[in-house]
């Protein structure tokens, strides 16, 4: 068979006709995704001159960013936060999307999922400026507290440091966490609950053994939705985080904007990015050792 031929006869097949549909997609996001990422990478390895980039080759950016300590200490708080906002944030989804699964009417639960997704209405920014007028010195938890005589004077604590960034995010990344647990639980099949129960299992026990082991996909999904991007979230450690709650993001665009240092700004934004890979890959290796069971 010439090579024309086997050409022609696989480009008849369900392999090329699939290649065909995604390579379009595949195209764009190389160029708007691959290539920016790329031009990071080629940058961190390059030195920085006076308002110019200096073609020399060079590993001392990432020296640079890993011994500094201001630098190591913001990246560990980012790592810190983002993961203390996943915790939260699905601990908190788990038991609404479990309510809206098992115990809401399947006619009602299209009007549940509708409320669920009300925030995503606003913008996200809009969101943050609200959540500052919340925690703020003199905003609604203080005027609340104060008014009611639980305090005498305003809390300080719960605006400008790292405890505003987690309950800002926390509260803009729910939806994200709680639809992937959701579409995860209603793909349970009902009745393998009731075979647990029938054979003597009490419903905690069948929760523990049947319903969460087969929702873990979703659980999953949901911690990577919201681990990767608030690790380099920019926005609220701006407006809600002050000094003690600035995150890796912010420490990128003042290497960027201010400091005109493209070379060590990139080399920060490659390492968030390998760390967020790595604890990821972690993540997802333990929760598929889980999924296994023991043998």
């Amino acid at each position: 068979m010439s090579a024309g031929q086997r050409w022609r006869n696989w480009r008849q097949t369900e392999a090329a006709n699939g290649l065909l549909m995604v390579s379009p997609t595949a195209i764009y996001a190389i160029l708007m995704l691959a290539a920016p990422l790329g031009t990071i990478l080629l940058y961190s390895f390059l030195t920085d001159g006076y308002l110019k980039i200096i073609r020399d080759f060079t590993m001392s950016n990432y020296v640079e960013a890993w011994t500094n300590e201001l630098y190591r200490t913001v990246m560990l708080r980012s790592l810190g936060v983002s993961m203390t906002v996943t915790f939260v944030t699905v601990l908190l989804a788990f038991p609404i999307a479990y309510f809206v699964s098992f115990h809401v009417e399947a006619s009602k639960k299209s009007l549940w999922l509708f409320l669920i997704t009300i925030p995503f209405w606003t913008s996200y920014l809009i969101r943050v400026f609200l959540w500052k007028v919340i925690l703020g010195y003199n905003g609604v938890v203080n005027s609340s507290l104060l008014g009611i005589g639980i305090i005498d004077q305003p809390l300080d604590f719960i605006l400008y440091n790292v405890n505003s960034v987690v309950i800002t995010l926390a509260h803009a990344y729910a939806p994200f966490a709680i639809l992937p647990i959701f579409v995860a639980l209603e793909k349970i099949d009902r009745s393998l609950l009731e075979a647990g129960q029938d054979l003597g299992e009490s419903k905690f026990r069948t929760f523990l053994r049947v319903t969460l082991p087969l929702a873990m996909p979703g659980v999953i999904a949901s911690v990577l939705i919201v681990f990767i991007p608030t690790i380099g979230d920019y926005v609220t450690p701006q407006l809600v985080g002050g000094p003690e709650g600035r995150m890796v993001a912010n420490l990128i665009q003042l290497q960027y904007l201010k400091l005109d240092n493209y070379p060590l700004g990139s080399a920060i934004a490659v390492s968030a990015m390998a760390i967020v890979t790595l604890v990821s890959v972690i993540f997802v290796g333990l929760n598929r050792r889980y999924l296994k069971g023991p043998k």
